[in-house]
């Protein structure tokens, strides 16, 4: 196939009817638009242009490609300015997947601040607490809290997480207090993410570390109603910091085995690819790191 560069010289040249003019028009020197132009004649095997030293025309077999090829390029130009425009002002549709604790109205104003700061952008929110595949679900971003398992996305951490050990008064009038982490076997939990009943907590204290199995009567994907759970008496709950510091404040919850918690758990926005971020992902991704939130906890 002819190379595409020679293509675009040619037909240039053809619209000037000129040499010179073509090259100006291209910012080429004229020996360099002559050479592309012999070029393509000799990749062909056909001669496109007849040069005098008085002017030149097309040929029949020249006039004949330069119908077939300017159009085509014409609209190959069009797209390439259209991909270029893009990348100039923050525009189109973003794809955003974010986890269940994210549907929620604080986070619903981060999206409509965005969309009325950015009109030309349309957001196509999926809330699931499912890891969706970006590539194959043509996904933009997606926010992820904890252990990253595919090396092949980028990732850049927004904050992070650490969950307490809380129950309710009620839960915990007539019964003993945990005072090590083993004790939990012998008390009804809140499970997040709990299979037949059961779950295993990663717990820290310093630098001492355990695995505690523990179960209760209710589980959930979604810390919403774990939280729920918990706050209504049914068992000790693993929370989120930021779901549980002002109910610990206010006497709501108490803080059981307070020198135990969760390791920090690391907030992180994923995207397939650092080449050719369309602008506007960029402009999401810095109202993502300004964001003030009770989600996570900034990172310093």
């Amino acid at each position: 196939m002819a190379d595409l560069n020679d293509i675009v010289v040619f037909v240039k040249v053809a619209q000037y009817g000129s040499f010179s003019r073509a090259a100006h028009s291209l910012g080429m020197p004229v020996s360099t638009v002559s050479r592309k132009v012999t070029s393509l004649e000799e990749q062909l095997g056909v001669t496109l242009i007849q040069r005098t030293t008085r002017k030149l025309s097309l040929t029949a077999q020249g006039r004949a490609y330069y119908d077939r090829c300017s159009e085509p390029l014409a609209h190959l130009i069009d797209a390439e300015q259209a991909l270029t425009e893009t990348q100039r002002k923050p525009e189109g549709l973003l794809k955003i997947s974010v986890p269940v604790i994210f549907g929620q109205e604080v986070f619903y104003e981060l999206i409509s601040d965005f969309l009325k700061a950015y009109p030309e952008i349309q957001v196509d929110l999926f809330v699931t607490n499912l890891f969706l595949d970006l590539v194959a679900e043509n996904i933009d971003l997606g926010i992820r809290f904890g252990e990253l398992k595919d090396s092949t996305i980028v990732a850049q951490r927004l904050g992070k997480s650490v969950r307490y050990l809380v129950a309710a008064p009620d839960y915990l009038r007539g019964r003993t207090l945990p005072t090590k982490p083993e004790d939990l076997k012998d008390h009804r939990c809140v499970l997040l993410n709990g299979r037949n009943g059961e779950a295993e907590w990663h717990l820290i204290s310093g630098r001492k570390s355990v695995d505690v199995r523990v179960s209760g009567p209710a589980s959930s994907r979604d810390f919403a109603a774990v939280s729920a759970f918990t706050y209504r008496g049914h068992g000790i709950g693993l929370l989120p910091s930021t779901y549980c510091d002002e109910q610990i404040r206010s006497g709501a919850l108490i803080r059981v085995l307070p020198d135990w918690s969760s390791p920090e758990i690391f907030v992180h926005a994923v995207y397939p690819t650092r080449r050719f971020l369309p602008l506007r992902l960029r402009v999401f991704l810095d109202a993502l790191k300004a964001w003030k939130n009770p989600l996570w906890l900034p990172l310093h």
